[in-house]
């Protein structure tokens, strides 16, 4: 029933989509959305300090006009996927952060008793720098706090550069698996049976957030079913925060995303939280900080390791 309704939604959101005029100007720090050209700064940034992200076009014939061609999802592939999230060992002060009608919010597997939780009025944030870090994660702090070195600005590559680049990385992304990890043995010595996934980034232009997508496949490269691909999300959010669509920019059949309804609630929460900490989070660190706080859903698949340099 639960993916029936999805598929409804899916579709009368498609239709809204497409009447949803184009955001131009800039609202990120007021509600957390970005433009399109916000988002492609975003990705420039995280291609530059991420190596195994790269731009992708996609099928010619679902190209989105208020995005460059050669810049319209952001992909990487063979993230590896150690274990079932069944395996995990949550605690019992798991807390969901930031729910306000019942559908949903956001795992927080490191909470503090100062984190907005279910049933509890929402306290105000501290603004020295030590509580700060308790509450965000030193990684999302230490991000906001190092921006100022980075001249606000992404990096920029020659578009001739891009192009090559572009062209290449499909080929060596596509054909090739050298990247694919091993299988491992846990600390009793067993084989894990390592699961890779293929993540891409997309803009959502009715909520004019970034928006994840999943395709898995197993240890022999076979592709994952769909219920198999539920094993590697949080239960929290498995065919609720997380559900099968159509991509956007691929055709085939639908893949897992994680839906961006309150991608810009969550992103407010921490843009306003590190202001208060005396810091700011700049536009161009959106897909870093997005990344980041999506772990929740998929605590074990783990993209992180493809950055290249120290959170």
């Amino acid at each position: 029933m639960q993916n029936v309704i999805n598929t409804v939604k899916g579709t009368a959101l498609g239709v809204a989509e497409y009447l949803t005029p184009v955001l131009k100007d800039s609202k990120f720090k007021e509600t957390g959305v970005i433009t399109p050209e916000e988002f492609v700064k975003a990705g420039d940034h995280l291609v530059h300090h991420c190596p195994t992200w790269q731009w992708s076009t996609g099928d010619e014939s679902k190209i989105k006009p208020y995005l460059p061609k050669n810049k319209q999802f952001l992909i990487t592939r063979n993230v590896p996927c150690y274990k079932r999230c069944k395996q995990l060992e949550y605690n019992e002060s798991e807390k969901i952060v930031l729910p306000e009608d019942g559908e949903g919010g956001w795992v927080d597997t490191h909470p503090t008793s100062d984190v907005p939780v279910e049933g509890e009025e929402a306290e105000e944030m501290p603004s020295d720098e030590k509580e700060l870090k308790e509450n965000l994660g030193e990684a999302i702090a230490d991000l906001a706090l190092d921006d100022n070195d980075d001249d606000g600005e992404a990096a920029v590559m020659e578009d001739s550069d891009l192009e090559n680049d572009e062209d290449e990385a499909e080929v060596k992304l596509t054909n090739d698996h050298e990247h694919v990890p091993p299988k491992s043995s846990d600390s009793n010595g067993e084989i894990l049976q390592t699961r890779t996934y293929d993540l891409n980034i997309t803009y959502d232009k009715y909520y004019q957030t970034p928006r994840l997508w999943l395709s898995g496949h197993d240890e022999n490269r076979h592709p994952l079913t769909v219920e198999q691909m539920y094993e590697d999300v949080s239960q929290d959010h498995a065919k609720r925060t997380v559900t099968m669509e159509s991509h956007p920019h691929i055709p085939g059949p639908p893949m897992a995303s994680v839906h961006p309804c309150r991608h810009a609630e969550v992103m407010k929460f921490f843009i306003q939280t590190v202001m208060e900490g005396g810091g700011e989070l700049g536009v161009h660190m959106y897909l870093i900080i997005f990344l980041k706080f999506v772990q929740a859903v998929i605590p074990t698949i783990e993209y992180d390791y493809t950055q290249n340099f120290t959170m």
